[in-house]
């Protein structure tokens, strides 16, 4: 049994509490809980009358109170006071001397209770601790794997289940159930899976007698292809829940909880999400990711991912909205849009737009698939959410090389808090490999693009995706691939050995005949290129000022700060005192959060170092520029 998290109606902040700082009050009595036992351990604020707040304040040590509704202990406000009616245990936040809200809490603990077991006089403490007995505090632990969607599916798995009673925890040993969300893009990636699967039996087996048993549950894009094998190899998982299933997660959780096994791997056509505000699993964060559409259309033969996440499908750009606004209240600093295929966003929401002409793909692109016309396109979605917050950076990741249109170039180049950061992910420089791959283009029509994009936008940092070892791939293959990352020289990459999964195209019809040490001596090749040409990139940084948003201390060094300039490079500078450039505030150290200028000494194929120079803001750097 373990503490919630609690959400303020008025303020929506959020509040994770441990075991020992859960207490239930009753009569004038605070009972402490551990695990399922109550004990008494002491007064609290005795009167005839209840439990006072004056002023909205309460003075107690403990920072989570349970009181039921029809005890004889009621606590009451000037303002507010809970009905003597509803048959429910109420959380009520109360941080120390702090504030809280009593009477616009979420109650979190629908717990019915009988009006005799919640207001027995006589035998208070014997019903109370019966009570505590059921109260529905299950503690969940989230691991997350993979790309960046899947940290954003665990903050949308997060807020689903805290929104259905579970509480957080961040300790292995302390939870009731262990959720892998889960990546299938990769072999190496399921094995990872499989690894921790092993260590989790072992845990179960540890679990002592009293507790209930662990549940372990299989989300994501390795539930949705493996779903049959998870739960009959070894009989150890309990829960599978493919990416379109998440808010049928309490049902299935609550169904294992009876001992069967339970899973929904069901794709769906328009599920996005769009109105579960997902929860920020790092709190006080200075980055944040927003899902702006799921699935992919695209159909590269090699990619899993249409098969695990389904087809292409848009939130509403007005709900896009709304969680940007909620990220910069809550002092977000930069926010990355999120999708398989992130620049096709069509958002069909609005009935006045369903009749616009597509937009034209990149010179020299072409998909497998026809124009879909209709729809707010995604150069209007980023430009409504660059007006949002003129200090809050965004970037979208990942895009397709083919949906480019001039629109898009031209805000980022406009837009100052836009990064001039592009992902062009390439996956092969030989036009005869892009071929096999689906992926309709060809190398001239890529590199056409990449210039065009550098033009568009002066001093544009790109990354890019390359995998190696493709079906077919030949030796001449490989080396134009090599020759493609001489000639672009991007600042950063994401370079793979070929896996082959089944159900793609690769898999029906091309045969994985690159030998496994002829991959890894190719990968070896490239990403020894890719370093060695990135290094030369940023080396031309050496001696220019960056703008470092500060993310906080080096991992390294406790003495230096680590950020990342507008191109995603990470940037190290020592932790000093700076005057602040407006001479608002005055001089101090740098705070996660702080944008600072940097000038760049030495630089490094992954990293750059520099001295600071002052913090600033995002709008006069750019003023400034």
């Amino acid at each position: 049994m373990f503490s919630p998290w609690l959400q303020c109606h008025v303020c929506s902040s959020t509040m994770e509490l441990g075991r020992e700082q859960l207490a239930l009050a009753a009569r004038s009595v605070c009972w402490a809980v551990s695990v399922a036992v109550a004990a008494p351990v002491g007064l609290w604020c005795p009167g005839g009358d209840g439990f006072h707040c004056q002023e909205r304040r309460v003075s107690v040590r403990t920072q989570l109170l349970l009181l039921c509704s029809h005890g004889p202990a009621m606590l009451r406000c000037r303002a507010h006071s809970f009905p003597r009616v509803c048959p429910l245990v109420y959380p009520v936040w109360a941080t120390g001397a702090g504030i809280f809200c009593a009477a616009f809490l979420t109650p979190l603990v629908a717990l019915k209770a009988s009006s005799r077991r919640a207001g027995d006089r006589m035998g208070c403490g014997q019903e109370l601790d019966r009570v505590l007995h059921h109260m529905p505090f299950v503690a969940v632990y989230l691991e997350t794997y993979g790309c960046q969607m899947n940290v954003n599916d665990t903050e949308i798995v997060w807020a689903i289940l805290q929104k259905n009673g579970y509480a957080r925890t961040k300790k292995l040993d302390e939870a009731d159930v262990v959720l892998l969300v889960t990546c299938s893009v990769r072999e190496k990636a399921e094995q990872a899976i499989w690894n921790r699967l092993q260590h989790l039996r072992a845990l179960k087996a540890r679990r002592r007698p009293a507790r209930a048993a662990l549940r372990i549950g299989i989300l994501g894009c390795m539930a949705e292809r493996l779903k049959e094998e998870i739960l009959h190899r070894e009989k150890l998982v309990d829960v599978v829940a493919g990416p379109d299933a998440y808010r049928d997660l309490p049902r299935l959780l609550a169904v294992a909880e009876s001992g069967q096994q339970a899973a929904n791997v069901l794709l769906s056509l328009d599920e996005t999400y769009a109105d579960i505000l997902p929860v920020q699993t790092a709190a006080g964060g200075t980055t944040a990711f927003v899902s702006i559409m799921r699935g992919c259309d695209n159909m590269c033969s090699y990619c899993i991912v249409p098969f695990t996440r389904g087809r292409e499908r848009s939130r509403p750009i007005a709900s896009i909205l709304q969680e940007v606004r909620m990220l910069s209240d809550q002092g977000v600093k930069e926010v990355t849009l999120l999708g398989q295929n992130v620049n096709s966003f069509r958002d069909l929401s609005e009935v006045q737009f369903q009749s616009v002409a597509a937009p034209g793909l990149s010179r020299g692109f072409s998909t497998v698939y026809k124009a879909k016309p209709g729809g707010l396109r995604f150069s209007h979605l980023l430009d409504q959410v660059s007006r949002i917050d003129p200090e809050m950076r965004i970037r979208f990741t990942s895009p397709h090389p083919k949906d480019f249109p001039d629109e898009v170039l031209q805000l980022i180049q406009e837009r100052h808090n836009i990064c001039k950061q592009l992902h062009l992910p390439a996956q092969s420089g030989s036009t005869r490999v892009l071929e096999a791959m689906r992926r309709g283009y060809t190398r001239e029509a890529y590199l056409e693009l990449v210039h065009h994009v550098r033009d568009s936008i002066p001093g544009v940092s790109l990354s890019s995706d390359f995998i190696t070892g493709f079906c077919g791939e030949t030796e001449e293959d490989h080396q134009q691939t090599v020759s493609l990352l001489r000639e672009v020289r991007y600042n950063i990459g994401f370079l793979f050995a070929y896996s082959m999964r089944q159900k793609t195209r690769a898999h029906h019809r091309l045969q994985d005949d690159v030998p496994a040490d002829v991959k890894k001596r190719r990968l070896e090749q490239l990403i020894a290129t890719f370093r060695e040409e990135a290094a030369r990139a940023n080396a031309a940084l050496v001696g220019q000022a960056q703008l470092v948003l500060v993310e906080g201390p080096s991992k390294r060094s406790a003495s230096e700060l680590c950020g990342r300039n507008d191109g995603n490079i990470k940037v190290i500078f020592p932790d000093a005192e700076l005057e602040d450039a407006a001479e608002s505030r005055a001089p101090g150290r740098a705070q996660p959060g702080d944008y600072v200028m940097v000038k760049v000494t030495s630089a490094s194929s992954q990293t750059l170092r520099g001295v600071p120079l002052c913090r600033t803001t995002l709008s006069r750097a750019a003023a400034a520029h």
